[in-house]
């Protein structure tokens, strides 16, 4: 399950992007997560994806 609270998800996250998936498309689909709300959620404490490092920055 994917946590609610921003600073975990953004944690959860990154930690998967960097252990399990090539992109942030790639979790989404494995997940069945919505890509759009994971970015905007994010965005709320300032982390933006970045394609070129995998991870939310």
């Amino acid at each position: 399950m994917i946590p609610e609270d921003p600073v975990m998800l953004l944690s959860y996250v990154n930690m998967k992007l960097r252990d399990f998936y090539p992109s942030l498309d790639a979790f989404c689909d494995d997940c069945g997560a919505d890509r759009a709300m994971l970015e905007e959620k994010l965005k709320g404490i300032d982390y933006i994806y970045s394609e070129e490092k995998n991870q939310f920055v």
